[in-house]
């Protein structure tokens, strides 16, 4: 199990999304954790946008992100903006690797967007 400082922005991370209700993710799937560092010291809790292997379900806002050695997926997946949350650390099982800096960027951007900030 991961604890209160293991994470950084910016990780990919197993999340356990159970148990969940109606249209909210389901089992254990990776995520990208978007807190800042300093938040994630403070803090038991860990923001995160959820990611699905299902390409097909890309909408507008969406992200593509590649499987790669530097993040660890095993299959292209996709950044579903819509779905930011925030967990315990006990649904965090694993930490799989780094999303790089260019997805980074379009998730800051579309953070704003959502934010209106």
């Amino acid at each position: 199990m991961i604890k209160r400082g293991d994470l950084a922005h910016g990780d990919v991370v197993w999340v356990d999304f159970d148990p969940s209700i109606g249209h909210e993710y389901q089992n254990i799937r990776p995520a990208i954790v978007i807190q800042s560092n300093e938040q994630l010291r403070r803090s038991n809790l860990v923001t995160i946008i959820a990611l699905s292997s299902r390409l097909e379900n890309m909408h507008g806002d969406d992200i593509l992100i590649e499987a790669s050695k530097e993040n660890n997926l095993a299959r292209d997946s996709v950044a579903k903006m819509h779905y930011i949350a925030t967990f315990d650390y006990r649904r965090f099982s694993k930490k799989i690797g780094r999303a790089d800096g260019v997805t980074m960027g379009k998730i800051k951007s579309y953070l704003a967007k959502h934010f209106d900030l």
